[in-house]
């Protein structure tokens, strides 16, 4: 069943919140703006460079023994990448001669969500209801629930025992008659399952383990191994509050095809003269054309998530910022609604306008035509603001 608690905030305490948010809100204003400007700076660098790297790139064939000519090259091949090292997990049981091994650990706990609720009183106060509920999952690291709300699951969480989480790599592959450096080997995927092979004597030790940490669970056994899968608990089927999963896993050499540049018997990130590095790895054997085309769809994606971002945080800086306007008029809650309302829809314009301001503004600094093209979206919106202030001038009443 759901708990809940009430609140209640009087006039003067959300009128001092939200003077104290008019600072906060001028921070997140300034790192928003801070993070568009960068944002547009560093994908015309990193589009230079990509551009740059495509100019230079020499197209190699055959990589299985050394080529002095190459060193110092950026080059582009596909080869086996392989490993005779052999990776273990000396808990499980894992040896595996692979590029990587993988240890993941869960466990099954109660998990609080909260959901709020407010209303506005007459005379500027606030009543909060906040609604807990608790749902069993598995999570990467035990939850404390000494702090839960409702006090039926206070302190209801616990762990059998606990695992630390493991991931090893490799630190000898061949890429034909080269070796790959740790930035190429990190970026190798394709995950496979890990046999845990634990002997029956591991299988007791970790029994004892678990019956010691808690002696009134008396039933056993509690370790249950299944392929990949060391299940800690009485049943996988039907997991309980304190159960613990651990999935191994591990990566095993395959063909991959990189861009990055000879340095000896290795290779290093391609340095282009914006002072931007370049490298890449695909899994397969994949050409150059399409790997520097993923490249550029990188680049892109991340400069609107970041663009994206950074707009609303100009947007959500504003509406800190000006939160006390609304604030003020909640003595009368439609009143303070209407006020609330017509200030998040300037700060959204203004915040949207003064976002165009900036990526103009920076691409005006790295690439003008486009930057042209930005400001004048921006000269546009600021023409709408101000018609709409006239507008509502002459109506003698709020722009709607």
């Amino acid at each position: 069943m759901a708990y809940q608690e009430t609140t209640r905030t009087s006039y003067g305490q959300r009128v001092t919140g939200s003077a104290k948010g008019i600072g906060s809100g001028l921070l997140v204003f300034i790192l928003g703006t801070i993070l568009l400007f960068w944002n547009e700076g560093n994908f015309v660098k990193k589009r230079k460079s990509i551009q740059e790297a495509e100019g230079v790139v020499m197209r190699v064939q055959d990589v299985s023994d050394i080529d002095p000519a190459l060193n110092g090259k950026l080059i582009h091949a596909s080869a086996f990448a392989d490993s005779k090292e052999v990776l273990v997990d000396g808990l499980f049981g894992v040896s595996e001669t692979a590029i990587a091994i993988s240890r993941k650990v869960e466990y099954y706990q109660y998990k609080e969500n909260a959901q709020t609720k407010t209303k506005d009183k007459i005379g500027g106060g606030q009543e909060t209801v906040t609604t807990y509920t608790y749902e069993k999952e598995w999570t990467p690291s035990p939850v404390n629930s000494a702090n839960f709300h409702d006090p039926a699951y206070k302190s209801v969480n616990f762990v059998l025992t606990t695992v630390e989480p493991k991931a090893e790599r490799a630190k000898n592959v061949s890429f034909g008659g080269y070796r790959l450096p740790p930035f190429i080997i990190a970026s190798i995927s394709g995950t496979t399952p890990a046999e845990a092979k634990l002997t029956p004597e591991e299988v007791r030790q970790w029994e004892k383990v678990i019956a010691e940490k808690n002696p009134a669970l008396l039933v056993q056994p509690f370790v249950h191994v299944n392929g990949n899968v060391v299940y800690f608990g009485k049943s996988p089927s039907v997991p309980d509050i304190g159960d613990v999963r651990i999935t191994l896993t591990k990566i095993l050499p395959a063909d991959i095809s990189i861009i990055a540049k000879v340095n000896g018997t290795t290779f290093e990130e391609y340095y282009a003269k914006n002072g931007k590095t370049f490298s890449a790895v695909s899994m397969g054997t994949v050409s150059a054309d399409n790997m520097f085309a993923r490249a550029h769809s990188s680049n892109a994606t991340w400069t609107w998530i970041l663009r994206i971002i950074g707009i609303l945080l100009v947007i959500g800086g504003l509406k800190s910022m000006f939160s006390i306007l609304p604030s003020l008029f909640k003595v009368l809650p439609f009143l303070g609604n209407i006020v609330g309302a017509g200030v998040g829809l300037v700060c959204t314009v203004v915040g949207a306008v003064w976002s165009l301001v900036i990526i103009a503004v920076a691409w005006l600094r790295y690439r003008p035509v486009v930057g042209i093209c930005f400001l004048a979206m921006a000269i546009a919106g600021i023409w709408f603001l101000r018609n709409k202030a006239k507008a509502a001038k002459a109506g003698g009443g709020t722009p709607r």
